[in-house]
């Protein structure tokens, strides 16, 4: 049964090829071994790898839309219904091969050595007073460079690449097989070869061949003031570098934000909450905040009550695109006194009278809810 590619990649099956890619780059950054080592997500890379091979050649995506599968394995040179064989059964390659071009002298050639590399996903953690701020971070990252030692051509010094024997070159063998629609003729990428056309007889002893190696690499980055938690910066061509030496991915290093110890974040304003006595919320006091970058004065009217919040402007994050900075806002928590001596006590209870505030009553004879319990308890 075919594979459903489309599905593998997520994207429907009038997708433009931009969509295709967009959907192939966004599944191998979250899935790429050097991200997630999950022998599952493994799997499941070279599936997504297989499925943008097929939707990123016209001729493959054609096969699937019509129903077959163009990486379903089916005879070749030498195999069941190839020359010399009898086998009446014939894969939905080897029909579609003769009618859209893979006839003899219309196959697809030797495919490449050099490809591009994949991308790369780095994590950083910041402090707020970097995000907001900006810092020139340093960063270690584990990706494939170019081979020092042949340069991306995979072979030994001295040594050279060899025209494949077993396809002259071509990269496809072609086998011819009889089917219910006639004589057929398909071509098949080179076992030999593996489809190159060209085979390695010295690899390269640093490299084994590829064209690159894995290292270790310290870089340093740029983090514009102003970003958030979960963004990503973008480092052109400094991620994988492809096989034989393509040209390098992209390095994606993506920001978190540790949780600070005072403010908490939203956009570009913070948030901080200040506990004041209850005598200062009554009488008003001034308090002094520090903030990121400065200290301010700021006012507490007289008469504030728990929950207030103050405002102060263009002291919290600065915006990562224009000019200017969020605000910081400052909530107020009113403390009243959980113990009190006999003097101020009596000090507080002159203080309510004065106010016409029952405190006296309410203690000997409960307040309301109290009231209300001993209605329901049939005392008098």
């Amino acid at each position: 049964m075919a594979r459903d590619y489309y599905g593998i990649l997520g994207v429907s099956k009038g997708a433009s090829d931009d969509e295709i890619k967009r959907a192939y780059r966004k599944l191998a950054r979250q899935l790429h071994p050097d991200v997630n080592p999950d022998p599952e997500a493994q799997e499941k890379f070279k599936d997504i790898n297989a499925a943008y091979e097929v939707l990123s050649d016209d001729r493959k995506r054609q096969i699937v839309d019509l129903g077959g599968d163009p990486l379903a394995p089916g005879g070749g040179a030498g195999g069941p219904g190839g020359p010399g064989g009898a086998g009446p059964f014939v894969g939905f390659q080897d029909i579609m091969d003769a009618f859209f071009g893979g006839a003899a002298g219309a196959g697809r050639g030797p495919r490449p050595r050099t490809r591009p590399g994949a991308d790369a996903i780095l994590r950083l953690e910041l402090d707020l007073q970097e995000t907001a701020f900006g810092v020139e971070a340093p960063i270690t990252v584990d990706t494939a460079v170019l081979c020092t030692t042949c340069t991306g051509a995979g072979t030994a010094a001295g040594t050279h690449l060899a025209t494949c024997e077993a396809c002259g070159g071509r990269g496809e063998v072609q086998s011819v097989q009889r089917t219910f629609l006639g004589q057929v003729v398909s071509a098949r990428p080179c076992t030999v070869c593996q489809g190159y056309g060209t085979t390695i007889p010295t690899p390269c002893p640093t490299c084994a061949g590829d064209g690159r190696v894995r290292t270790r690499r310290s870089l340093t980055v740029k983090i514009p003031a102003g970003v958030e938690d979960g963004m990503r910066i973008r480092l052109a061509q400094q991620g994988e570098v492809g096989p034989g030496g393509g040209t390098a991915g992209d390095l994606y290093v993506e920001i978190h934000e540790r949780p600070h110890d005072v403010f908490s974040r939203k956009g570009d304003d913070l948030h901080c909450r200040v506990t004041v006595p209850m005598t200062a919320a009554a009488l008003g006091t001034r308090l002094t905040i520090k903030t990121l970058d400065s200290e301010e004065p700021v006012d507490v009217k007289p008469g504030t009550q728990p929950g207030s919040t103050l405002r102060l402007r263009a002291r919290g994050v600065p915006h990562l695109r224009g000019t200017g900075r969020g605000d910081l806002y400052v909530h107020l928590d009113v403390r009243t006194p959980t113990k009190l001596d006999a003097d101020q006590e009596r000090m507080l209870r002159e203080f309510a009278k004065t106010r016409g505030e029952e405190v006296a009553e309410l203690s000997k004879q409960g307040g309301f809810f109290s009231r209300m319990r001993d209605a329901f308890n049939g005392h008098a």
